[in-house]
């Protein structure tokens, strides 16, 4: 087989994964609005819901779903199915509305788009928050605008009606949730694609928690002009509008939102930034802790500068060696007699909290493990610490008096031999002097 042959084959190969990979058609809500004007001259909007399918395909295609609305998605320079590749069609939540241009024409300059169009936003959330996408779906039309609001008079659409659309503006984020710790640098991912080229796209993004809302990056492609920092100006030449975060601290929490707007075409993804910090636990004890039977210490578990304030602290109690054995071990039993000192709100704005207990020694629980165990949203597993028991008995009263009474009288009966050898000594000394004395006489 030749070279040629082979890169074929391997084509061939790649795009049939490819296809089998793409997500042919989704079941969607598509949410519909009856706007009118109350009694008292306010504007009301009805939702409705109604059965939708978003379907990929060639203009003509037969619906696959004949009893509901089909938003056919034919071919354009923008491709929705890459974006949402590798995915299963039960782990995304489908959703098209309809999108105001408040009564506003302006020519859309891509191949093939000479007169009106009508505009659908279709939004993709992956279930499980792993990306989420939002597509303008431009429907042609021969009906000019209205002229006014167009809201208040939508073109109607039958239950079976096919709808032949093309991707005119893609907004994209892989983070639409984000879990941070503290002093971490976390890039917020946000992508956006055009059909045609050139465009005068304007980006923003902002910061707002508690009814607080701060601008933080601004961009025209036009002007050129950039405000603030964060977002590099030649990743936006390419669609990126990602935005990086200066070193997270508490006040960093909140929702981060990417805007993008292409005349007539506004939209908006928000991003939330949660900041964890898992704690730090330590007991005051060593590994293990000798106590006499009978005798109470103090024994405490603190876990320190976590955030949130959410903390679980239990003290087990199990024999060390069915700790090590996965069937049939007994459960260790959780002790009740716990205190827990009050919430320390450190100056980083994390917390700290301690559990403790008396711990009563006896030769009973001699041998035994207590496990701290702390558990924390920013943990995967609870975090244990441990300890061994060991007991001594503690020493007789009466057995301390004998020994004592022993070691004073063997250091009083050596004292008397002490003074009774040296006494022996001097007379002995004293006959020696008088033989010698009388000798030399």
């Amino acid at each position: 087989m030749g070279v040629f042959q082979k890169v074929v084959i391997y084509f061939y190969v790649i795009g049939v994964v490819r296809s089998v990979q793409q997500i042919p058609w989704l079941s969607c809500q598509f949410i519909d609005e009856h706007v009118s004007n109350n009694s008292e001259g306010y504007t009301e909007t009805q939702l409705i819901h109604r059965e939708a399918m978003v379907q990929f395909g060639l203009k003509g295609d037969a619906p696959v779903n004949p009893h509901a609305i089909t938003f056919l998605i034919t071919v354009s320079k923008l491709d929705l199915q890459r974006s949402i590749e590798g995915v299963e069609a039960e782990e995304l939540e489908c959703e098209v509305r309809r999108y105001s241009t408040e009564g506003i024409h302006v020519r859309w300059p891509a191949l093939g788009a000479e007169g009106y169009n009508r505009w659908y936003t279709c939004i993709l959330r992956h279930r499980k928050d792993k990306f989420s996408v939002t597509a303008f779906l431009r429907h042609p039309s021969d009906q000019p605008p209205p002229g006014q609001q167009d809201y208040r008079s939508w073109t109607p659409i039958a239950d079976q009606e096919v709808l032949t659309t093309t991707v005119a503006m893609l907004l994209k984020t892989e983070t639409p949730s984000v879990k941070v710790r503290l002093r971490s640098q976390p890039k917020l991912h946000c992508q956006f694609s055009i059909d045609h080229r050139g465009p005068n796209v304007t980006v923003e993004w902002h910061w707002q928690s508690r009814g607080e809302r701060r601008m933080l990056f601004r961009y025209n492609s036009r002007s050129g002009e950039i405000h603030g920092s964060g977002v590099g100006k030649k990743a936006l030449a390419g669609g990126d509008a990602s935005y990086t975060l200066p070193f997270t601290k508490m006040s960093s929490e909140g929702s981060y939102i990417c805007s993008v707007s292409v005349n007539p075409l506004f939209t908006n993804m928000e991003l939330n930034l949660h900041v964890e910090e898992p704690p730090r636990v330590s007991l005051n004890v060593g590994p293990t802790l000798v106590l006499e039977d009978g005798k109470e210490q103090k024994v405490v578990c603190t876990a320190e500068n976590y955030y949130p304030l959410d903390v679980e602290i239990l003290w087990h109690e199990q024999n060390p060696a069915a700790s090590g054995q996965r069937v049939g071990a007994p459960l260790p039993k959780e002790l009740k007699n716990i205190l827990f000192s009050s919430h320390k709100h450190n100056q980083d704005q994390t917390y700290s909290l301690s559990a403790f207990f008396y711990l009563k020694a006896s030769l009973a629980l001699s041998g035994k493990q207590f496990s701290c165990s702390v558990s924390h949203p920013s943990l995967r597993m609870p975090i244990k610490k441990s300890f061994i028991l060991q007991v001594e008995e503690p020493s007789s009263l009466m057995f301390n008096l004998a020994v004592g009474v022993v070691l004073i009288s063997l250091s009083g009966v050596l004292i008397i031999m002490l003074l009774y050898l040296n006494s022996a000594r001097r007379p002995s000394k004293v006959n020696t002097c008088l033989f010698h004395l009388h000798f030399t006489l």
